[in-house]
């Protein structure tokens, strides 16, 4: 779908147990066919405080979506450009349509902050209990593997996934 200046804009869908858990719409940065990189401002009710971090009205997601990778990686910054850090689910690949992208939750995450000194593994209490592992043990080798990935690449800095230019207050 496009906006009405012309760019490109799609719907996020985030799925989670079958259940859509939200959904939001995104304008489109890049596109080559394997990676899709959107940016939308905090899509979630109000204040969602980790402990860690806090997402709040005004933060601006940059987020990286893979065809054939089992993950996402979200840059978020506040609405002044300030980086916070990176959010990354582990996701079935991506599905993208042109209108829409759906992405599959299962459950693990990673956080990486901003000056690379914190990456936490997030959910795996979550992951444990969701029974993915006994109902599709394939999904649950990939998605452990994908968490593995993305510690790795937070301990090795995130920077290569995030090419794209920061937002400049839109």
């Amino acid at each position: 779908m496009s906006a009405p200046s012309g760019e490109t804009t799609v719907e996020v869908v985030l799925v989670k147990a079958g259940r859509t858990k939200i959904r939001y719409p995104a304008r489109v940065l890049a596109d080559d066919g394997v990676r899709l990189t959107v940016r939308a401002p905090w899509a979630g009710e109000g204040v969602r405080d980790f402990g860690f971090v806090r997402f709040e009205p005004g933060d601006v997601f940059t987020e990286h979506y893979w065809r054939d990778r089992w993950y996402a990686v979200k840059e978020v910054r506040t609405g002044d450009g300030t980086l916070k850090g990176w959010y990354c689910d582990v996701t079935r690949p991506a599905l993208a349509d042109g209108a829409e992208v759906r992405v599959e939750d299962l459950d693990l995450d990673l956080w990486v902050s901003a000056d690379g000194a914190e990456v936490l593994r997030l959910d795996e209490d979550e992951f444990a209990a969701s029974g993915l592992a006994a109902a599709d043990p394939e999904a649950a080798r990939h998605a452990v593997r994908a968490l593995d990935e993305l510690e790795a690449l937070g301990r090795d800095g995130l920077l290569a996934l995030s090419a794209v230019p920061a937002p400049n207050g839109d």
